[in-house]
């Protein structure tokens, strides 16, 4: 597969190396009038408070409270017991369990797909649009999200699939089929798991590869000399060199996908918060005035994106983009685990978006509001502002964000591209041919992203990441009893010993 991979992907760049500016402006316009309306569907706003609140937006955190007061605060509840689990308390390592990553392995690969650019991009947008306010309700985003990332991780590992090989195949295309069907909704079901499906490929191609790669390109310039880089004009180079990577890495499926992320993600979320800490502890007095900052703005009417419903609504947005939470895509990773309870991977599932929004974005605006820079520096946005507020304070930083950033992008590929073969082979059938094809298409168009500033591309996947909420929540909604009891059985058997922690046993 590599060589024919190469083979193609060879063809390819000679030709986008030579026309890039034109194959551009042609899809761009191609796309374009596709992109603006569905985006005007998806994204569909009221007017609330003097600010255009999406729709889309609405829907994903009333889902996310809902489940959290359904569940009766599981991601308080719950939340010890998921450290345990993955720090693997309770996994027998002489049971042959069905799966074929651990809890662990599952987290990093899910949190491989979020952490990264939405965390540290997504928060100086929050800031910069609506204000230090903006961060209170990306943190309350995130800790309701953490309830909603339960439930859809507890179905996607109940009504996951085992292939004869012994993969598994998982994710809301499955429990929206199966489980709607067992509720009485056959057919409806299967429309919303082919809905879903598409979507998901969609965004495995958009928000999943074309916008990454493209990021990762921009920040590798920062590091190898900007417009005097030997790669400044030679974006298909970057691409080719990544598509080749990646290529080594997708083969293997869930396995080696996760045998890389395990490593890549606690490294540099580790590096990232040290630092930010760093900042932080050096500027320790400002920070009462920083905490101050983001809580008054939070409910004040003289926010900088229509009062106290923009800086909502900011911080809300930013939190959908940067968790996931209710998008259903990190299922598709959870379904994967060793167990034979789908209710531990759903509560390991809740420290998701804890990480990421919680800490991570917490971090990041101490650092951006701390040193001020959204003030100060006219004309940044996103990473540049993150990276300007670090730089602040730690010269070097920037180099080191840059690769972080690249190291993010290059994982959120990876997960990515788990997420978009699952569904695809769940619309054209589990086989080889399926699965080679995917992955070939996926590559090759790593080299498109690298070369292309494709916005309308862009902002069609983001409409179709969204839409693939609506399908999802529906089905959350219609299942949340069914997970209810599966949570009310397992810690009825943790409360009566029934089930019990291995490493307890072992250390006596």
């Amino acid at each position: 597969m590599i060589r024919t991979f190469l083979a193609f992907i060879a063809a390819l760049s000679c030709s986008f190396s030579v026309a890039a500016g034109e194959i551009d402006a042609a899809i761009d316009a191609a796309i374009s009038p596709i992109a603006k309306a569905v985006s005007s569907v998806i994204f569909y706003s009221v007017n609330i408070g003097g600010a255009d609140v999406p729709l889309i937006v609405i829907w994903l955190i009333f889902a996310a409270s809902f489940f959290t007061f359904y569940f009766r605060f599981i991601s308080v509840r719950g939340f010890s017991h998921a450290l345990k689990l993955v720090r693997g308390d309770f996994s027998d390592p002489n049971a042959k369990e069905k799966g074929e990553v651990s809890h662990f392995q599952a987290l990093t690969t899910a949190l491989s797909g979020t952490v990264g650019l939405g965390s540290i991009a997504g928060v100086a947008i929050a800031i910069s649009i609506g204000g230090p306010g903006a961060t209170f309700w990306m943190i309350l985003a995130g800790l309701l999200g953490m309830s909603a990332k339960f439930v859809e991780c507890t179905l996607a590992v109940k009504y996951r699939k085992i292939n004869d090989d012994g993969s598994i195949s998982g994710g809301p295309m499955y429990y929206l089929s199966q489980g709607l069907a067992e509720k009485g909704f056959s057919k409806i079901g299967k429309v919303m798991a082919v809905f879903f499906a598409v979507m998901c490929v969609g965004s495995s191609f958009g928000a999943g590869n074309l916008f990454q790669v493209n990021q990762a390109y921009a920040q590798f310039l920062v590091v190898t000399g900007g417009e005097n880089s030997f790669f400044a004009d030679k974006a298909w180079l970057f691409g080719l060199m990544m598509a080749a990577i990646v290529a080594s890495v997708i083969i293997g499926g869930i396995k080696g996908i996760s045998n890389v992320t395990e490593k890549i993600v606690p490294m540099m979320t580790s590096v990232y918060v040290i630092a930010a800490l760093a900042v932080i502890l050096s500027n320790y007095t400002l920070i009462p005035g920083a905490i101050s900052a983001i809580i008054s703005g939070a409910f004040s009417n003289d926010g900088m994106a229509g009062g106290f419903i923009g800086v909502l609504l900011q911080g809300f947005k930013r939190a959908a983009f940067a968790n996931e939470a209710g998008i259903g895509s990190a299922a598709i990773a959870h379904s994967a685990v060793r167990t034979k309870d789908p209710v531990t991977e759903g509560l390991v599932s809740l420290l998701e978006p804890f990480i990421a929004t919680v800490i991570i974005c917490s971090m990041t605006a101490l650092v951006i509001v701390i040193t001020g820079v959204y003030t100060n520096e006219a004309g940044l946005n996103g990473v540049e502002l993150t990276s300007a507020a670090f730089e602040s304070s730690i010269s070097w930083f920037p180099y080191v964000l840059a690769i972080a950033v690249i190291l993010f992008a290059f994982s959120t590929i990876l997960s990515w591209s788990y997420y978009g073969v699952k569904a695809w082979t769940y619309l054209f059938g589990e086989s080889r041919v399926a699965d080679v094809t995917y992955k070939t298409l996926f590559c090759g168009v790593l080299i498109l992203g690298s070369t292309m500033q494709l916005n309308s591309v862009i902002d069609f996947s983001d409409a179709m990441l969204f839409a693939m909420s609506i399908p999802n929540i529906v089905g959350l909604y219609v299942l949340a009893p069914v997970v209810k009891a599966e949570l009310n059985d397992y810690m009825q058997r943790i409360k009566s010993g029934e089930i019990k922690s291995f490493r307890a046993i072992l250390t006596g």
